[in-house]
């Protein structure tokens, strides 16, 4: 139960900040996004944005990627990446830790500025692994604030993804992490 007040908690923050995100977020989570996608090839994929928030990933995937889905627990932030939806742009609200979405399906999983917010993070990953084909990549960051950089790793080696690519910069606030399935 605590961890779901938690949850609630996060979730009111997002949407009373919602119509301020990108305004303050943009610059930050852009330079994430081309970090990111300079370890991943999403060309024809099915994506998955863990934490999608207000969809600005959106516009850096949406022309490449064959499908692109969303998800939030933000009720007003995806009214927001709803803006976004298109031919291959979908959002839905959810809960990372209970993911109604098939197993196996995506080629490839983002989780921006997630980890932080979440009781249970081993939970998450584990949903996240579930929902990623074999063979896909998940792409996770942490906020450095929020995670010592050995806890982070630890996170990392108990959800039973394999580390591919580690980006650890100044001009990022945050770990990138791009993870195998196995």
């Amino acid at each position: 139960m605590a961890a779901w007040a938690e949850k609630r908690r996060v979730k009111r923050a997002y949407d009373v900040t919602a119509e301020m995100y990108d305004e303050r977020y943009c610059g930050e989570q852009k330079r994430k996004y081309q970090k990111a996608l300079e370890n991943v090839e999403i060309e024809g994929a099915a994506v998955l944005d863990v934490g999608c928030g207000s969809g600005l990933f959106f516009q850096e995937i949406a022309g490449k990627a064959r499908l692109v889905v969303g998800i939030d627990l933000s009720k007003k932030l995806l009214l927001k990446a709803k803006q976004h939806e298109g031919v291959n742009v979908f959002v839905l609200q959810a809960d990372a830790d209970h993911l109604p979405l098939v197993e196996g399906f995506f080629d490839a999983v983002f989780s921006f500025t997630v980890l932080q917010n979440i009781p249970k993070p081993l939970e998450t990953l584990a949903q996240v692994k579930r929902v990623t084909r074999t063979k896909g990549k998940v792409v996770l960051t942490g906020l450095k604030k929020a995670f010592e950089l050995q806890k982070f790793m630890d996170l990392i080696e108990n959800s039973g993804l394999s580390l591919a690519s580690f980006v650890d910069e100044d001009i990022i606030n945050c770990y990138i992490a791009v993870l195998n399935t196995r």
